[in-house]
Parts: C-alpha cells; sequence; structure tokens
C-alpha cells in the first residue's frame, strides 16, 4: 500500500506539474492562471494529507521551477501543500453531501492559495501590503477556476466508483 501510495504521489506531482504549465493564460498583472490548482485539491482529497500534501506542492513548484517563476517555488511547494492539506481535513471534518464537502473543503483549500500568495509578494517579494493586493484578483479567478474543475472531477470520480481504498 505505501508503495502503492508512493507511485501515486508521484504521479499526481507529475500531472500537477503537466497541468499547471500545459494550459497558461497570461495574467494582465502577471502570472497565469492554470488547471494545476485542480490537480492539488484532488491530491489531497485523494491520497490524503502526507502524500497528496508532497506531490501537491511538488508538481507546481516543479512548474514555477520550468517556466521561469524560480522565485515562487519554494512559497509554491509550502501554499500548495498546505492547500492538499486543508482539502483533506476540512472535506473529512465537514458533514453533508459529498459534493458539499468537496466544494466547501476546496473554497478553504483555495483560500489558503490567495492568502499565501498574498502574504509571500507583500513580504518576501517586497511589494507590500498594498502592492500585493493587485494579485489577489487573479489568484480568485484562479482558484474559482480549480475549485470547479476539481469539484466536477472529484464528482464523476465519486458516481462512478472510480477510486475505491
Amino acid at each position: 500500500m505505501k508503495l502503492r501510495k508512493l507511485v501515486l504521489a508521484a504521479l499526481f506531482a507529475a500531472l500537477a506539474c503537466g497541468a499547471t504549465m500545459v494550459i497558461q493564460v497570461p495574467s494582465p498583472i502577471g502570472g497565469y492562471l492554470n488547471l494545476g490548482d485542480c490537480i492539488v485539491l484532488l491530491s489531497g482529497w485523494l491520497l490524503g494529507p502526507v502524500y497528496g500534501a508532497v506531490a501537491a506542492g511538488l508538481g507546481p513548484a516543479l512548474a514555477d521551477i520550468f517556466s521561469s517563476y524560480v522565485f515562487y517555488a519554494p512559497a509554491t511547494f509550502v501554499i500548495k501543500a498546505l492547500m492538499a492539506i486543508v482539502a483533506f481535513y476540512a472535506a473529512k471534518c465537514i458533514s453533508g453531501h459529498r459534493l458539499l464537502r468537496s466544494a466547501v473543503s476546496a473554497v478553504l483549500a483555495e483560500a489558503v492559495m490567495v492568502g499565501g500568495y498574498y502574504l509571500f509578494e507583500a513580504t518576501f517579494l517586497g511589494l507590500g501590503f498594498v502592492g500585493a493586493a493587485a494579485g489577489i484578483v487573479s489568484n480568485l479567478v484562479q482558484a474559482a477556476f480549480g475549485i470547479v474543475c476539481a469539484v466536477l472531477i472529484k464528482a464523476i470520480i465519486d458516481k462512478k466508483g472510480l477510486w475505491k481504498w
């Protein structure tokens, strides 16, 4: 079981890297929108907090390195790993229909992303809290994109019984 999770974590990391790099819609205020958050959320839900966090952090961080956003890679690793952890635990703690659990946990996880990049840009990149606020809108759009994609895919996985452990 441990080897299987390790292999799946590597697969999800590669999927997250590819999903982040393949579809890149440039943002007018810097950066780009991508499908990486979809895989990040799925990693947390399907692989659990440890393997999901590693896959969710590693894939997008590698995409940052490969896409010339190297200075974002450490923050991306931490933020995306935290997203997977939050998605997993929030989904476990929320009662109700699976779709509701997925949607609410995805919103909470994406709030980590928006807040995490805001704090990183404000402090470590030296943009200040006012300057970093410019990135909030594009990160919210990125979050919405990831939530819709991940919740739909998770609903299909659940309905078809494709993920059984």
